[in-house]
């Protein structure tokens, strides 16, 4: 049975962030507010976390999978990025958008696509999720709460639990949210490419 919080939009409460951030680090896969709907985390070395996922979303590890990250100084850590990118980047962040980019070796091998080496970077533009990633001190692995059969991001907090109660450690309620996943630009080989419109405004990067 899965726990659930309500954690203040605006102002997430310092005790439960805390306790959020000790089940991810206790191996627990947790549902969490995003400025794109609900997304489904874990911590970013925990194997198994990250397969639990896989089966909740019945996705592959040709996924694109995605750090979420606190501020932009997690970028150059985690991705290979050069100065146009990294200002393109920097002003859209934080926001609904994911940037495909090279994985440099600090990433898991098991998060990076197989056949490109790369990994999905985000900033989200939400106080909740920025609470947890500061206080976590790592970026998060990540992916948009998108069910089986489904085209859009989970966006009703109880409608989750009902669903998920008995498969993940964490379902928090930050509200009910947009069902627009992000926009996704690939930067990965130089040029930048929409990959996927979302809720992010794609006309910087066309």
């Amino acid at each position: 049975m899965s726990q659930f919080f309500y954690i203040h939009p605006d102002n997430p409460q310092a005790r439960l962030v805390r306790q959020t951030c000790e089940l991810i680090n206790q191996g627990e896969v947790v549902v969490y507010p995003t400025d794109s709907g609900y997304a489904i985390g874990c911590q970013m070395e925990n194997k198994k976390a990250m397969e639990q996922i896989c089966r909740i979303r019945d996705i592959n590890k040709d996924h694109n999978f995605t750090l979420m990250c606190r501020d932009m100084s997690e970028l150059s850590v985690y991705a290979r990025v050069d100065n146009v990118a990294f200002r393109q980047i920097k002003n859209n962040t934080p926001g609904p958008y994911t940037f495909i980019l090279k994985a440099t070796k600090e990433v898991p091998k098991r998060l990076q696509n197989p056949k490109r080496k790369t990994i999905g970077i985000r900033v989200p533009d939400n106080a909740i999720a920025l609470a947890i990633l500061e206080e976590l001190g790592e970026p998060l692995m990540s992916t948009t709460l998108i069910l089986p059969n489904e085209n859009m991001a989970e966006t009703n907090p109880e409608d989750i639990r009902d669903k998920l109660e008995k498969r993940v450690g964490l379902i928090i309620h930050g509200g009910y949210l947009t069902e627009q996943p992000t926009t996704v630009i690939d930067m990965s080989e130089g040029e930048t490419t929409v990959m996927r419109y979302g809720s992010g405004d794609a006309s910087p990067f066309e």
